[in-house]
């Protein structure tokens, strides 16, 4: 199952959400969007999973704890415990065994960033 991971200020565009996507591969083959729980209803997501004809799978901050990411912002280690939404949540969803076969990838006006996971599933 391949998830893609994404994180997001509150304020972003199905634009800036979807240019994230492609930079970091794209929605071909995509089971799911993921992001961090408390973020899962918002607008621009919801538009884009419609776009892609995905759900999006909600991932308690708490599960991205300590998920180890090969790419790292400081500001989102010290408010999530992991060093990229996107890559942690990619992670998280795509279940155990799961593999990045796309790092973070961040959107021009820095807003949204997104990255893509392969595994089993949860």
């Amino acid at each position: 199952m391949k998830v893609a991971g994404l994180g997001f200020r509150r304020d972003v565009t199905l634009a800036s959400l979807r240019e994230a996507l492609l930079a970091a591969g794209g929605s071909e083959g995509l089971a799911a969007l993921a992001t961090v729980a408390d973020k899962a209803d918002a607008e621009a997501l919801q538009q884009l999973a419609r776009e892609c004809d995905v759900p999006i799978k909600a991932v308690h901050a708490d599960k991205l704890s300590g998920i180890d990411t090969p790419t790292r912002s400081e500001r989102v280690v010290e408010k999530f415990g992991t060093g990229s939404v996107a890559e942690a949540a990619a992670l998280a969803a795509a279940g155990p065994r799961a593999r990045l076969i796309a790092t973070r990838v961040v959107s021009q006006d820095r807003t949204a960033t997104a990255a893509i996971a392969e595994g089993d599933g949860a």
